[in-house]
């Protein structure tokens, strides 16, 4: 945190796994100056370059492909269909790094030579703690994305996220639990940085309401889930959380079902994408959900903006859509109430702001730079392709607000 924020002590968030947008967009002059006046030295015809280095292809593509379609929403609907923020054009260069750290980086400082300010996107977690370093050395505006490890939270001064984190969702199975104490918990997930950011976070906060937890870890390439699915019931949890991502998750609640995990314990789990929605079958209603979002969860004015607008455009809106919505929101932000040119202007301009979004009253705590933002429980009702997810309560930002971490600088 630069010495101009005064930051509260910092309860250490441990591991890795972030949400959302404004209806009010606050475009009068900040200290430092409001794009295109003198105090950034550029003219209000100025482009702004932004690139969205995310995942268009490799395993986690449909959330990528979720993440551009809720961004190009959110950009026509902050910049009330002009495609200018303080006067300036704002040009958007995709990148594809297909869940690769090593294209990611390429991609961005190919970008950041060519002049970009602004990098956005990033559907990995493990990009993105390749990402966040750059944009401190290149002292660029660097807006993570569907990348959910806590880690990313405090990481510099120049990193913001428009999702949520792991210890969100943790919190979110907390408030479900009830008492964790002398229970035994498995976290099953996959041997990666969301993954392991999910074990460090369920130790954290269940651990410490005495529930003894383990894990099982698979591969994130494994395809035949049954092993790990038996490693789980053999072990006889109270409870199995599982945290997973990307296009094996049928083939993972198919091998629970099989292996008869869904009888044997409680079973909680974060509500992925509609696609995902009849995987779990009959043993839907053997299921707690925790919900990062799905359509209709927020039912507000700024959701039914994203819904529409992705809509219209032929796209289909779904768990990440409220990700790109809040980074093209935050673009904006950054611009107006900021600089185009002045990255520190940028920062000053996010850091503590407030704004409705799809998911309801979000903040970005200026501390550490976490979104904080509502959570929801939820249900699914019916079964197979009828399937259909329900609120059954919101958690509150404050509630699920993970602990301070302090800004590395």
């Amino acid at each position: 945190m630069r010495s101009s924020v005064t930051g509260t002590p910092a309860g250490r968030a441990l591991g890795a796994l972030t949400l959302l947008v404004a209806t009010t967009l606050l475009a009068g002059c900040s200290s430092a100056g409001t794009a295109g006046t003198e105090a950034d030295g550029s003219g209000g015809e100025t482009p702004v370059k932004v690139g969205l280095v995310y995942s268009r292809s490799g395993l986690l593509a449909a959330y990528g492909k979720q993440y551009e379609e809720g961004f190009k929403a959110g950009l026509a609907y902050a910049t009330h269909g002009t495609n200018k923020a303080g006067g300036h054009p704002i040009e958007v260069t995709e990148q594809d790094d297909a869940g690769d750290p090593a294209k990611a980086v390429a991609a961005a400082k190919t970008l950041i030579g060519k002049g970009h300010k602004i990098i956005a996107g990033t559907t990995d977690s493990g990009v993105a703690l390749q990402m966040a370093p750059l944009a401190a050395q290149n002292k660029v505006l660097y807006l993570g994305g569907d990348a959910a490890t806590d880690a990313l939270t405090g990481v510099n001064d120049y990193t913001f996220r428009s999702g949520r984190q792991s210890y969100q969702d943790i919190l979110t199975v907390s408030a479900q639990l009830g008492a964790a104490k002398g229970k035994k918990v498995t976290v099953l997930a996959q041997n990666s940085a969301f993954g392991q950011a999910n074990v460090a976070a369920v130790k954290d906060v269940l651990g410490k309401k005495g529930a003894t937890v383990g894990s099982v870890l698979a591969p994130p390439s494994a395809t035949d889930l049954t092993p790990f699915a038996r490693q789980v019931e053999a072990g006889g949890p109270d409870l199995v959380f599982v945290a997973w991502a990307g296009a094996t998750a049928p083939a993972l609640w198919t091998a629970l079902n099989q292996q008869g995990v869904l009888d044997a314990a409680k079973v909680v789990t974060g509500l992925a994408g509609t696609a995902s929605y009849p995987v779990f079958g009959s043993g839907a209603a053997k299921i707690s959900f925790l919900a990062h979002y799905f359509p209709g969860a927020g039912a507000n004015p700024v959701e039914k903006a994203m819904l529409d607008g992705i809509t219209e455009a032929g796209g289909t809106p779904d768990l990440f859509s409220p990700d790109g919505f809040t980074a093209a929101q935050m673009i904006v932000r950054a611009i107006e109430s900021g600089s185009a040119t002045d990255t520190s202007a940028m920062v000053d301009a996010l850091e503590g702001w407030s704004f409705d979004g799809p998911k309801g009253r979000q903040q970005i705590r200026a501390e550490d730079h976490a979104l904080l933002q509502p959570m929801f429980t939820a249900r699914l009702k019916g079964t197979g392709a009828d399937a259909r997810p329900e609120v059954i309560d919101t958690v509150p930002m404050a509630s699920a607000a993970p602990p301070v971490r302090k800004t590395a600088g």
